[in-house]
């Protein structure tokens, strides 16, 4: 036998699948997937830019379709198994990467940590970014538009570009509509007797940016309106909304499950036919599941973000929209009527 190493499925330590599956070995098998490609994408975090950082997947395989991907990061559970690597940030898969030679490396994030490690891997092309003098810098001009805007409030105000269509940028390819891939890896049995349409109603925006956090006052209003029209409501949230997402179940008389595991979680707001949230990790679980979303955006440039025609954003009516401030005196989200909120869900849930 001549094991065939450059083959996709050769695993070196271990038979590989189909050997396993079928008793084949690399003299007779009909599986040989000669690797033409290697790729490594660096997207560390946080989970909703690694969700949105997926539709590239859809061009490196049409592009490569013979390539081995590799992912490195924080998030291992939300990236694709069209990947055929999937790594997470620690030190054993840290020092198996400087070991390889890619043939193309992808570094999307500006962490030190990331863009050291687009240093020190080996690849025939890099793209994104990469360290110098200890700071984060482009690679080429691809990246520099994304950085400038990283680095300038004031140029990310007036940028007119998607998040989707900067990393396409980055990579050497124009955005067209690529969707979100994102798998369900378990099939949980949920018993919601709720009317439909369900709308989830994702009541929290994690710590970070705290002024993203609309009034529990709106959300039971909110709650309230959406059952008088006849629509089912649950609450969405983790563990930092279990005491909101309670108080709101209580007086408004929806429904609240509780807080689960991601891949549960993931479940969840797949049985939401509308999901209403600020920005954050649910945003971007509901878009890569294909559902209607009514986003409410006050500190970030709208034009971020890409709801492939399922989606309507409300914004606060201030003329500082786009501040990316964490804090803030002034709660502009207090701007946004619960009634105008219920108008874009019943809008979008009568488009079939």
């Amino acid at each position: 036998m001549n094991p065939k190493t450059n083959c996709r499925y050769f695993r070196g330590d271990i038979p590989c699948k189909f050997h396993k599956s079928e008793g084949v070995f690399c003299g007779n098998c009909d599986h040989y997937d000669k690797i033409t490609h290697r790729i490594l994408i660096i997207k560390l975090g946080a989970i909703g830019d690694v969700i949105r950082t997926t539709p590239l997947l859809h061009k490196f395989k049409n592009e490569y379709p013979h390539s081995e991907i590799y992912w490195l990061t924080y998030s291992p559970e939300v990236v694709p198994d069209l990947v055929d690597h999937i790594l997470k940030f620690e030190i054993k898969n840290i020092l198996y990467l400087q070991a390889l030679h890619f043939d193309f490396l992808i570094n999307l994030d500006k962490d030190r940590e990331a863009c050291a490690l687009a240093e020190q891997i080996k690849a025939d092309l890099k793209v994104g970014f990469k360290l110098e003098n200890g700071r984060c810098v482009p690679i080429d001009d691809r990246a520099r538009h994304k950085w400038l805007t990283g680095i300038s409030d004031d140029l990310n105000r007036v940028n007119t570009k998607s998040y989707l269509e900067e990393i396409f940028e980055i990579c050497g390819y124009k955005f067209t509509g690529e969707k979100y891939i994102l798998n369900l890896t378990e099939n949980y049995q949920w018993d919601i007797k709720e009317p439909r349409p369900l709308v989830g109603l994702n009541t929290g925006c994690g710590s970070r940016w705290t002024t993203r956090l609309w009034k529990i006052e709106n959300w039971i209003d909110l709650a309230k309106k959406l059952k008088s029209e006849g629509y089912g409501v649950i609450l969405l949230g983790g563990e930092e909304e279990d005491e909101r997402n309670r108080h709101i179940s209580k007086v408004a008389n929806v429904l609240y499950l509780g807080y689960f595991p991601l891949n549960q979680f993931l479940s969840l707001v797949n049985q939401c036919d509308l999901v209403v949230t600020a920005v954050s990790m649910a945003l971007h679980i509901a878009t890569g599941l294909g559902k209607k979303v009514v986003l409410f955006n006050n500190i970030f440039n709208r034009n971020e973000f890409e709801l492939y025609g399922l989606g309507q954003i409300i914004e606060p009516d201030v003329e500082c929209k786009g501040c990316f401030r964490g804090k803030c005196d002034t709660d502009c989200m207090s701007l946004i009527n619960p009634d105008e909120v219920l108008a874009a869900c019943k809008s979008l849930l009568s488009i079939k």
